[in-house]
């Protein structure tokens, strides 16, 4: 059963870690969150125009990573793990607060995001979650990337396919189903690239705080970390983190099931513009424990029986 009302924290918590691409100590704070503010990053070593609101289309770059910008050029990268452990741990408002321009890494998923917030509780606010209900099928094609999202009763599906000519990674596929499966598997798997990239990223300026401490480095036909993965489709699942956290830049839950073959942040940010260009596509609902009652703009919350 989803939560019908908004969730916060309850206390600020602080933590800090590399950040990937710039290698800098990247320190941040997530502070409780009001009704209705989403989630807002703060960035703390600017006095002035520091705030960026978590929202695809603040999205200003999705190369190697997600990075919102505010209108005065105000950046904030790599924040899509963190969005994910957001989404998988009920968590609607929250002010970011980072030193830098980049959330840190930490192992390369969301699992140790998810270990800090499971120290804190989870408060309950009085304005109802809104989620973004799919009725009718859309889908994007991009060469031979392609995402689609269909209606799916009251939860998010996401199939997800790969498509490397390395042997490790190859065409590794998985369906997870983010309302009734465990999510664990999901949740601690980590970045990857291979090893023959490692050279461009660099000279691109970027992973400047890669290691294999935050990420997993396949070789032709073996993978270099020494405890190997963490399970058998971390590479496909690491890509269904991705899109988890990229999907809450909607600014809600969404229900739908989604099918993506060879996706990452670029993909999905686009199809997310995509789906907001035509209201007919999605309607914005609330939960509550009581008889369906439907309006007929499109636009307009919904409330619908949490069983339904």
């Amino acid at each position: 059963m989803y939560d019908i009302y908004q969730k916060t924290i309850d206390r600020k918590i602080s933590f800090s870690g590399v950040a990937l691409h710039s290698g800098k100590n990247s320190i941040i704070t997530i502070n409780p969150g009001n009704e209705d503010q989403g989630i807002i990053f703060k960035r703390t070593d600017l006095k002035e125009n520091n705030l960026v609101i978590a929202n695809y289309n603040n999205v200003s770059s999705a190369k190697l990573c997600t990075t919102l910008e505010n209108g005065h050029g105000v950046k904030v990268s790599t924040v899509e793990h963190l969005l994910a452990a957001f989404y998988i741990i009920g968590i609607d408002n929250a002010l970011v607060e980072v030193n830098c321009e980049e959330i840190p890494i930490m192992d390369g998923s969301a699992k140790d995001f998810l270990d800090i917030l499971k120290d804190t509780k989870l408060i309950t606010l009085s304005k109802k979650r809104r989620y973004l209900k799919i009725i009718d099928k859309i889908e994007h094609l991009d060469g031979e990337r392609k995402i689609s999202i269909e209606p799916n009763k009251n939860s998010l599906e996401v199939g997800f396919q790969l498509n490397y000519k390395n042997k490790i990674i190859g065409k590794q596929k998985n369906v997870i189903d983010f309302k009734t499966d465990d999510l664990s598997e999901v949740s601690n798997s980590r970045t990857f690239c291979l090893y023959e990239d490692i050279e461009k990223i660099k000279q691109a300026g970027l992973a400047k705080g890669g290691s294999l401490d935050n990420a997993i480095v396949v070789d032709q036909e073996k993978v270099l970390n020494k405890d190997g993965l963490r399970n058998e489709k971390e590479f496909v699942n690491h890509k269904i983190l991705d899109l988890a956290g990229d999907f809450l830049l909607s600014g809600f839950r969404v229900l739908g099931k989604v099918n993506c073959y060879q996706g990452g942040h670029e993909l999905t940010n686009i199809f997310l513009r995509k789906i907001f260009k035509n209201e007919s596509l999605y309607q914005i609902i609330e939960l509550e424990d009581a008889i369906p009652t439907k309006k007929n703009n499109s636009s307009s919350t919904i409330k619908l029986a949490v069983n339904a």
